[in-house]
């Protein structure tokens, strides 16, 4: 045995206590609003027919690519319906929904922050590394600890297992846009607000959607081990296949999983191809 042991996990176990004692209010509000926003979001997608739900998700394929992924989209969504995973693939749906979208609005403004700032950049890197690095079970300790379980749990880990793509990815398309075109916009008296609005932002956007397409996929594969927590959605499948070695649950759910995440793939990599920048370097491509 180690004589000389740095007690990691009797700091971590403190750090959790004081949380629990001093900031559960704090929490208990989090979680309400987590809770609120995947009901919503769940309303959104399970209220409506399945074929109401497969035809908008398939015209938002048919408008971000063509009508090949559209096809695709319907065929997709009727086998996870002919399969009887359509509930669950919705509560993922939902699941996925809220935690990007709470994902993406705190990883841009972060990654904005790191490319203006190289001490912030050093500082959120290694935690970055962290966040990745870590194994995703780990997020769901401390998260069943502070909300119990549920939903908001599932939440709460996917949301910081997903967020790192989403803040390198803009720290990284931001110091990428030409310093001489920045230092153009200086010289016409432009502020550095509005730089970041217009010439930054939007050079930088075919990389930003690229992290938040990585987001978006962090987030489904988190969602369905989240599942081990209670959380709805197509893990509960999965963990009910584990426990009582079911196979063909199993292969369902985990076939309705993989059609969510290349639709969902499909559709954010072809937003990020429509922008403005992304056509102009297409184009200048078929030139040369």
């Amino acid at each position: 045995m180690n004589d000389f042991r740095i007690p990691v996990g009797d700091w971590a176990d403190a750090a959790v206590d004081w949380l629990t004692s001093n900031l559960s209010g704090l929490f208990g509000v989090i979680a309400d609003v987590l809770r609120w926003l995947f009901e919503l979001a769940e309303l959104v997608f399970t209220t409506p027919p399945f074929w109401v739900v497969g035809l908008v998700l398939a015209a938002v394929a048919l408008l971000a690519k063509s009508w090949k992924l559209a096809l695709a989209t319907v065929v997709g969504l009727g086998l996870i319906f002919a399969m009887d995973q359509w509930d669950n693939a919705m509560a993922t749906v939902a699941l996925v929904v809220v935690a990007s979208l709470i994902a993406t609005v705190i990883a841009i403004p972060l990654g904005i922050w790191a490319a203006r700032s190289s001490g912030v950049s050093t500082v959120l890197r290694p935690v970055l590394d962290f966040m990745q690095t870590m194994p995703a079970f780990v997020y769901l300790l401390p998260a069943v600890i502070l909300f119990r379980v549920g939903v908001v749990p599932g939440i709460v880990a996917t949301i910081i297992f997903a967020m790192a793509p989403g803040v390198r990815f803009t720290e990284l398309g931001i110091r990428q846009v030409d310093r001489e075109v920045v230092e153009a916009g200086h010289a016409f008296g432009a502020t550095p607000g509005r730089i970041l609005r217009q010439v930054q932002l939007p050079l930088a956007l075919p990389t930003i959607m690229a992290g938040i397409n990585q987001l978006i996929m962090l987030s489904l594969s988190m969602v369905v081990i989240a599942g081990m927590v209670g959380a709805p959605g197509l893990g509960q499948p999965v963990v009910q296949s584990l426990q009582s070695v079911n196979i063909g649950l199993g292969a369902e759910a985990g076939l309705s999983v993989v059609i969510l995440a290349m639709y969902l793939d499909r559709v954010t990599a072809a937003l990020g191809d429509r922008a403005p920048v992304s056509r102009a370097l297409k184009v200048r491509a078929a030139e040369d």
